[in-house]
């Protein structure tokens, strides 16, 4: 018997009346408010407006669970198609199976529609919401825990992860907590592009790209732990190929980015004025426009001061002849 470990819920979900309340999905909401949140804040900083980053995410949000559903789905297809298998647990989000690629790549195109109603150029969002896309992660792999899924070998450390279901195959026992390996490396990512971000003034996408390379590294090692079926391509797990393709074409993107588009870009939405967005862009367009505005305006005094002078000697001599 272990005398340290990690113990798993009893349940994953509490039933409030006929409304179940599922862990895996509490930590899915926390992290979307989390990545909102976060995001919202880097974009006012950066010059955007209030409530954008927000606007976009009703676009992203669902594209992303439909795109992490649908990578799981098809890569571990056998789970749902095979023989003795029902099909229609395809649609059961909430027993978990998400995959990360599939969400990202998917809610990238929501996030690109959204970004393009509002227009607003893609890469300055994904930049904004890059780290609080990791702490999203982070908060979302816990949904792995209440569901007792997705743990790595057998092990005796102290922080061993106790399975205690025997349910789809599971076998009861101590077992590496990969869940909590990716939570605190996806915290740590965060923290590197927000650090990278000030110290280095990335854009034009470089934060959200090294967020992705560096998600990628952790991934690659945490997946050569896990214990769980997976499709294996020259001995290697499908997902450690995605891992390392999606890494090589985030550095090439972080490499040749910065040859062509030094820099961050200093206007970053348009503004509002009157309820449309057009003309300038950014706080400093806006600033652009009253001085513009001011300069006209001493135009057009200037032009009107010359006639009342104009009319002073008139109204001197009429004044002389009256006299006389």
């Amino acid at each position: 018997m272990e005398l340290a470990y990690i113990p798993s819920p009893s349940r994953g979900v509490i039933h409030l009346g006929p409304i179940p309340l599922r862990g895996y999905a509490f930590c899915i909401i926390i992290g979307v408010f989390i990545a909102v949140w976060l995001g919202n804040k880097r974009w006012i900083a950066r010059g955007g407006q209030a409530g954008t980053v927000a606007d976009i995410a009703v676009w992203a949000v669902p594209f992303g669970l439909l795109g992490g559903r649908l990578y799981h789905v098809i890569t571990d297809y056998e789970l749902y198609f095979s023989e003795g298998r029902d099909w229609v647990d395809a649609f059961k989000v909430w027993q978990g199976g998400l995959g990360i690629w599939g969400a990202i790549a998917l809610g990238a195109l929501g996030a690109w529609i959204g970004a393009r109603r509002r227009g607003i150029p893609m890469p300055a969002y994904a930049d904004a919401v890059a780290p609080g896309i990791a702490f999203a992660q982070a908060m979302g792999r816990w949904g792995n825990w209440f569901n007792q899924e997705l743990y790595g070998r057998e092990t005796h450390v102290p922080w061993a992860l106790h399975i205690t279901s025997s349910e789809g195959g599971r076998v009861p026992g101590y077992y590496h907590p990969t869940f909590l390996y990716e939570s605190l490396w996806c915290v740590g990512v965060g923290l590197l592009v927000i650090w990278a971000d000030r110290r280095f003034t990335l854009g034009h996408g470089r934060a959200f790209a090294l967020y992705v390379a560096a998600y990628c590294v952790g991934r690659g090692w945490i997946e050569y732990m896990r214990v769980d079926d997976a499709h294996h391509i020259l001995g290697l797990r499908l997902n450690d190929w995605t891992a390392l393709i999606v890494f090589l074409l985030a550095v090439t993107y972080l490499v040749v980015s910065s040859q062509l588009r030094p820099g961050r870009e200093t206007m970053v939405e348009p503004a509002v004025s009157g309820g449309s967005a057009e003309g300038a862009t950014g706080a400093g367009a806006t600033g652009a426009e009253e001085a513009d505005a001011e300069a006209a305006g001493a135009e057009t005094k200037g032009d009107e001061d010359p006639e009342p002078d104009a009319a002073e000697p008139q109204d001197e001599a009429e004044s002389a002849a009256k006299k006389s």
